[in-house]
Formats: structure tokens, C-alpha cells, sequence
């Protein structure tokens, strides 16, 4: 029978790559988001791909979207994002509040609600997309870096707890990757400043990078855990040591 993985955040950007390759890995994926018409347009361009709109902020969205699944073999927790690079003793709460919630609490909504689809699939695989962030802090990404932190803590956390169930427990920590709005939403829309972020970077990561790991991580064999990869680009040896030219 063939595997089904679900994408969370699948509209754009690392969610929508990976749900191109997983499927082209031979999975039916679910793509879910809230933006339908791109998720539509996704679907429309590869047939094994269905599309799902999902809040993961909305519990009763969550609920609705897992009672649509006859069954989960992978759930790839992508849905997050950064707001603002105020520092921490001038940080927005309400933003801080949002990035919690998608980041944290939303993977927590989705796990609790398709984990026994994955322990019942005999070889679940569950992927958090964290960050770079969640392992090392700067300044100006206090909001961000706790949630990812979190984030991590969860995953490592969920491994120990899942020790002898079918489930594998991977964590992907990206660093520098070029997408079409990350650095934007993070910007509040300024896309001079957004750009600037990746000025003078040789290759920054893509979005397909990212998916090329994702779909190396859940086609080991079912014996095979990748704890944690950590992804950068060759010009990024720290997130304070960037190579510029």
C-alpha cells in the first residue's frame, strides 16, 4: 500500500518543496495549509498530491483536518515562521504569542492528533522543521529562538517518550535558506530590508535543499533514526560567520 505523508505549511517555501519531492519519493502527500488556491495550484501540478486546509493555530480545524486521514506514515511538522528582530526587552508579545503558537504549540496540536495513525502504520515517521535557531541564540531573534528551542526541546522530548513504538523521531534544523517569505513576513513586508539578509551570500540554501534532506531522512530503512540534521550553506559556518562578497 502506498505511504501517506502530510505537510504542514505546504502553501510555499519548504513545505510546498518537500511535498513535490515526497511525492516524487512515491507518496501520496497531503498538503495542508490555510492559503487553498496555492495548495490547489500545487495539486494541480502533481497528481499524488492532495490538497487540505488546515490552521494549525485552530484546534478545531486540527480535529476536522485528522478526521479526513485514513492513515499517517509521515507527518512533517513545517508550518512556523519568525516575526520581527526587536530585542527581547522591547519584544512584541502578541508576536511572540504567534510565533509560540505555530511553531510550538501548532506541532503539539498536530502530533497528539495523528500520532496514533503513525504508531498504527507499523513505521511512523515524524519530522520537526526547526532551525539553527533552536540550537544556537542571536541577537534580535529572542521571540524566534525561544519557540524553536522549544520546538527542539519537544522533539528530543517525544524521542525518549517514543522509545519501543514504531516511530522514528527526526529533527531537520536549517540555517540560511533563500525562500520567497520568510525573511519577508520576518521584515513585516519590507522587501529591501528582507533582501538585504542574503546580500553579498554565495547559494544560500533553497527550499528543495531542505526537501532534498527530508526525503533522505524518511526513506532510511525502518531501523534508521536521523536524530538531527543540521543543513547550511557552505558560506554560513555560524549564524554570526557568514561569508559576503
Amino acid at each position: 500500500m502506498t505511504k501517506t505523508a502530510v505537510v504542514t505549511g505546504a502553501s510555499s517555501g519548504i513545505g510546498a518543496a518537500t511535498a513535490r519531492r515526497l511525492a516524487a519519493e512515491g507518496f501520496d502527500v497531503v498538503a495542508a495549509a490555510r492559503r487553498r488556491d496555492r495548495l490547489d495550484r500545487l495539486a494541480a501540478e502533481v497528481p499524488s498530491i492532495r490538497p487540505a486546509t488546515l490552521d494549525v493555530t485552530s484546534q478545531e480545524s486540527v480535529d476536522a483536518f485528522a478526521a479526513t486521514l485514513d492513515r499517517c506514515d509521515v507527518l512533517v511538522n513545517n508550518a512556523g515562521g519568525a516575526i520581527g528582530l526587536e530585542p527581547v526587552a522591547s519584544g512584541r508579545v502578541d508576536d511572540w504569542q504567534r510565533m509560540y503558537e505555530v511553531n510550538v504549540i501548532g506541532s503539539l496540536r498536530m502530533t497528539r492528533a495523528l500520532m496514533p495513525r503513525l504508531i498504527a502504520s507499523g513505521d511512523g515517521v515524524l519530522v520537526m522543521l526547526t532551525s539553527v535557531a533552536g540550537l544556537v541564540s542571536y541577537e534580535g531573534g529572542g521571540g524566534y529562538c525561544a519557540a524553536k528551542h522549544a520546538q527542539t526541546s519537544m522533539t528530543e522530548t517525544l524521542r525518549l517518550e517514543l522509545c519501543g513504538e514504531p516511530v522514528r523521531v527526526v529533527e531537520i534544523a536549517p540555517g540560511m535558506v533563500h525562500t520567497e517569505e520568510f525573511s519577508l513576513t520576518r521584515f513585516r513586508g519590507d522587501a529591501e530590508s528582507a533582501a538585504k539578509v542574503y546580500d553579498g551570500v554565495p547559494d544560500p540554501l533553497t527550499a528543495e535543499d531542505v526537501a532534498d534532506v527530508i526525503a533522505f531522512a524518511v526513506t532510511r530503512p525502518a531501523h534508521v533514526n536521523i536524530d538531527r540534521l543540521v543543513i547550511r550553506p557552505r558560506a554560513q559556518a555560524a549564524q554570526h560567520k557568514v561569508h559576503r562578497v
